[in-house]
């Protein structure tokens, strides 16, 4: 397991930084720790919310 600071973070996630400070501020968001001033996100728990957005692929419409 490796923690990422934010910027790492949002690089690993694909998404801006930005947004996973919105995500983290109104929810919705990977979960975090606070370490003083710096947020701080573990790779397991970035993993984890990905799998949570997974969404499952639609059957095949018949012809």
């Amino acid at each position: 397991m490796r923690n990422l600071r934010a910027p790492q973070a949002a690089a690993y996630l694909g998404i801006s930084k930005s947004l996973l400070d919105k995500l983290r501020c109104y929810g919705g968001g990977p979960a975090f720790a606070k370490l003083g001033s710096s947020v701080i996100y573990s790779t397991e728990d970035l993993d984890a919310w990905i799998a949570s957005k997974r969404v499952p692929a639609r059957p095949a419409l018949a012809a």
